[in-house]
């Protein structure tokens, strides 16, 4: 059985694509990284994952 996939945190409904060199799934990946620690991007990332999860 294969484990699942790791959903990307910067791209709500899809797989990682480990398009990141170095990382190995959301986890260590720069960019996730990044945007998390932006309390702008964070904002922006929360908003839009909330108006994808309401029909």
């Amino acid at each position: 059985m294969r484990a699942p996939e790791p959903e990307c945190l910067l791209r709500p409904g899809d797989a990682c694509r480990l398009c990141q060199p170095g990382a190995h799934g959301p986890e260590d990946c720069p960019l996730v990284g990044l945007v998390l620690d932006d309390p702008e991007l964070r904002a922006q990332l929360c908003k839009l994952r909330g108006e994808l999860l309401v029909p």
